[in-house]
């Protein structure tokens, strides 16, 4: 009996929260829920000091991998900063010539070895088409950074939420070709000694590489490995062909590196082995942008959270608002 009085002075009757409240009961036709005995007390699990507050808010490492939207000042300054840095540290990288030719005299001889040394007959073929080469040296010029810069922008404008994973797999694959570099100098095939490659940019007087002409002392002529044309060209491809709907698109999407590989060769900028340094750094990239957000650039939402705007998580009045309006519009399908 004593114990029964004690367990009764614990316990208060309280009514407990329906699922539906009274007015969309009233319309469903369902029941109401009946009071039921809760235990006196905090909820299990909540801060009985009050301190927490009931949205705790998650920590920074959690909101730095969340999509968010991009801010346009941000990007524009970042994408700067990054650049002129990667510029910087590339063209301060030893240029180690007599390093470079040995290795470029090495990768020839291995690509004699696995019957693939065909470079040079590229370089002499397309040469011997004036209009082709003039344009495959304006191409190898301007394309590298247009192309780039418009995938950013289209991403920025109508995927707002997948733009920072896809530009983290950008970075982190500039920022690996930078290692090799400064490991592993490499001369193009067009600065060769004792080889009969054609600088295309140098007999047509056209702009067509920062290593050559009047712009040669403005870059690392030893750079060549691996080549970022290749690795910036099958970014975009993987971007565009994994978001874009137009199959026109798409195919272009797949095109883009192909051409860049024929036009990196014919223009004697590049070995072939180059080009699979480059499609190294891009998959160590989207492995950088996996690891950090957990997902793919094209499986995260197309849209993000604005900045400022905080998500607002569904409470019980948001879903018995939302019974409610379901409720009256199944009425008024009803209704005659």
């Amino acid at each position: 009996m004593g114990e029964s009085t004690v367990n009764q002075s614990n316990r208060t009757a309280t009514p407990s929260t329906s699922p539906l409240p009274e007015e969309a009961a009233q319309e469903t036709g369902l029941p109401r829920a009946r009071p039921t005995e809760t235990p006196s007390g905090p909820p299990a699990g909540s801060d009985p000091s009050g301190l927490a507050g009931p949205l705790a808010r998650p920590g920074l490492p959690h909101r730095l991998r969340a999509p968010r939207h991009p801010r346009l000042w941000f990007e524009i300054l970042l994408i700067a900063v990054s650049y002129w840095t990667y510029s910087l540290i590339r063209n301060a990288v030893p240029e180690q010539r007599a390093q470079a030719l040995r290795n470029a005299d090495w990768i020839w001889r291995v690509e004699h070895e696995l019957g693939i040394a065909v470079e040079q007959a590229v370089n002499h073929a397309v040469n011997s088409v004036t209009w082709l080469i003039v344009g495959m040296n304006y191409y190898y010029a301007t394309l590298h950074f247009v192309v780039t810069i418009g995938v950013l922008v289209w991403l920025f404008r109508s995927h707002p939420g997948r733009y920072a994973a896809a530009r983290l797999g950008l970075f982190a694959t500039t920022a690996v070709a930078l290692l090799g570099y400064y490991l592993y100098p490499l001369a193009p095939p067009r600065l060769m000694t004792g080889e009969r490659f054609i600088d295309t940019v140098v007999l047509h007087q056209t702009w067509g590489s920062m290593a050559s002409g009047n712009l040669k002392n403005m870059s690392n002529q030893y750079a060549a490995m691996p080549s970022m044309h290749i690795g910036w060209s099958l970014w975009c491809g993987v971007i565009i062909y994994s978001l874009a709907a137009a199959p026109w698109a798409r195919i272009l999407a797949l095109l883009y590196p192909a051409v860049t590989l024929v036009v990196i060769v014919a223009t004697a900028n590049h070995f072939w082995l180059d080009a699979v340094g480059g499609v190294v750094c891009v998959a160590f990239g989207f492995a950088v942008s996996y690891a950090w957000y957990g997902s793919l650039p094209y499986r995260l939402p197309r849209r993000a959270e604005a900045p400022g705007v905080p998500e607002v998580p569904e409470t019980s009045e948001t879903s018995e608002a939302s019974v409610v309006g379901a409720a009256r519009a199944r009425r008024r399908a009803q209704a005659p």
